[in-house]
């Protein structure tokens, strides 16, 4: 637990000052007790249970004074809470190299079965939107809560030459920002110059690139992982071959506050996978940046098995959000009915 106002807490040494008072005023009680020529008579008179009673209207009021103390010092407690609406969006490499049989009965088909656990998986408040990427990147398919849009989507998977690992994030930033204007190919060309070359592109082409590169620059940068709204599952199985640097998309991401959970899929070269060349091999070192930049997570899946555990993660982490709320207000609300209660008890058994 966190206080606002930590200083407000050194009121709480008033609580043991006031029980000091109590236990003062009742021996000193005690002391005038002793005028009496016998101790029988008021004994009998208070009896056992009428002794035990004088001391719960005060223990009440401590309790009360002391959620009320609390309440000054403005906790926050992070509780766990059911999620608002959430956009996902999942970014699935399907280059060539996805067709590898070290992960039965190939990593596409293995990818597949696991995105569609996935989905399945999903709670009512997820949207999803899915991004292909191979040398270019595609939308399969635009957020949406429909399950059976979903499954036909991953269905639809190609396999293609080439690993644009950027391209398929700034995609899905794309699908997950309409509103943004972020334009992939815009962005790929954005380095030309705005006079066309040979075979180059047009000068409003050029304009266009550099306008959006432009826009990017100005965007208000937000702290990693701040926003709540929606999130990125990058899956792929090699090493960048063509497109933006992934580090650079990911800036990109972080900039916005969008977290980038980064699966890696498939044996890594040096565990013995089946992979024609260094290419398909995985890019760890990349792909934990990318999710560190992001505030997001890394995880290393060698198995169907252990991509669908992956998923069913993410799932659950989606279905509920840690939040952090002031309860203050709580404590003042819980002090009110004990203050109440010490004065009403007080009231009925001793009449004052």
């Amino acid at each position: 637990m966190q206080f606002l106002w930590p200083q407000m807490l050194w009121l709480l040494l008033s609580l043991p000052l006031l029980a000091a008072a109590y236990l003062y005023l009742i021996a000193r009680r005690k002391k005038i007790a002793l005028l009496y020529a016998s101790l029988a008579l008021p004994r009998a008179v208070l009896g056992r249970n009428q002794r035990l009673r004088r001391h719960i209207p005060p223990l009440l009021f401590l309790l009360a004074l002391g959620a009320a103390l609390l309440a000054c010092a403005r906790p926050i407690a992070t509780i766990t809470l059911p999620t608002d609406t959430v956009t996902l969006v999942l970014a699935m490499d399907t280059s060539r190299s996805m067709a590898a049989t070290d992960v039965a009965p190939a990593r596409i088909s293995a990818a597949q079965q696991a995105a569609r656990d996935l989905i399945l998986g999903l709670p009512a408040s997820v949207r999803l939107g899915i991004v292909s990427f191979a040398a270019t990147a595609t939308v399969v398919l635009p957020p949406t809560d429909n399950r059976h849009d979903m499954l036909d989507a991953i269905d639809r998977f190609q396999l293609q030459h080439g690993t644009a690992t950027g391209s398929g994030l700034i995609q899905a930033l794309a699908v997950l920002f309409p509103d943004d204007g972020i334009d992939l190919e815009a962005i790929l060309f954005s380095g030309e110059s705005l006079a066309p070359g040979p075979g180059g592109r047009s000068r409003t082409e050029a304009a266009a690139a550099a306008a959006v590169r432009k826009r990017e620059q100005e965007q208000p940068s937000a702290q990693p992982g701040s926003y709540r709204h929606g999130a990125v599952i990058l899956l792929s199985d090699g090493r960048r071959t063509t497109g933006p640097d992934p580090l650079d998309a990911a800036r990109m991401a972080a900039q916005r506050g969008v977290r980038v959970y980064t699966v890696g899929f498939g044996t890594p070269r040096d565990e013995g996978a089946a992979v024609s060349s260094l290419s398909d091999s995985l890019d760890e070192p990349t792909l934990r940046e990318v999710a560190t930049l992001t505030d997001g997570e890394y995880f290393q899946a060698g198995s169907a098995a252990d991509l669908t555990q992956v998923y069913r993660q993410l799932s659950a982490r989606f279905a509920l959000e840690r939040k952090e709320i002031e309860i203050s207000a709580l404590l003042a609300a819980a002090s009110v009915p004990l203050l109440v209660l010490a004065c009403g008890l007080s009231l009925l058994w001793f009449r004052r």
